[in-house]
């Protein structure tokens, strides 16, 4: 393989890395770090598409900058999953059996609102927790360990105002500060 090549998949990798993070930082709110980011990623697509632009005689080269670019997206959402920026709201409906299950859920940090429902086959509890997004798993794991039959399902929300967290992120700040 040809070293030019190599050069051609790897610039890619790592401009479409960047370019991925970025995105996905805006989209969190981290503008200033999404900013500083860009200036990389930029200078990363400029060595880039110079190489390529000046080597486009051979289709291989072409190849390897698809190449790339595909590669580039898989790492960067890689990297992205693995930095789990920001927070999910998951909504848990339980038995009602399972009523210890809001408490010992804050009991491991989390933010908890429950409330009792009716379902298809009778009462249930039905439970929103806030939990940072490299807590998910975590958190999916603790409720199926007490109700495996849990339904679940996790999104992510955009804004905050009031409640729990902010109480949490307020008292936090005001100890860093001291």
């Amino acid at each position: 393989m040809s070293s030019i090549i190599l050069v051609i998949i790897v610039i890619n990798i790592l401009y479409v890395s960047l370019f991925t993070l970025r995105v996905m930082i805006v989209i969190k709110g981290f503008r200033v770090l999404a900013s500083l980011l860009s200036m990389a990623e930029v200078f990363v697509y400029l060595m880039g598409l110079t190489i390529v632009l000046d080597n486009l005689d051979k289709p291989l080269n072409i190849a390897a900058y698809c190449f790339g670019w595909g590669l580039g997206v898989y790492v960067g959402s890689k990297i992205e999953s693995y930095l789990a920026l920001g927070y999910v709201v998951m909504e848990v409906i339980v038995d009602p059996l399972d009523f210890r299950l809001p408490e010992k859920i804050r009991e491991q940090g989390y933010g908890v609102t429950s409330w009792h429902a009716d379902g298809k086959d009778g009462k249930r509890i039905v439970m929103k927790v806030l939990a940072k997004r490299n807590r998910e798993q975590k958190l999916k794991e603790l409720i199926t360990s007490i109700s495996p039959g849990a339904f679940m399902i996790s999104y992510e929300p955009t804004h905050f105002n009031g409640g729990f967290l902010l109480k949490r992120v307020n008292s936090y700040n005001t100890r860093q500060v001291m």
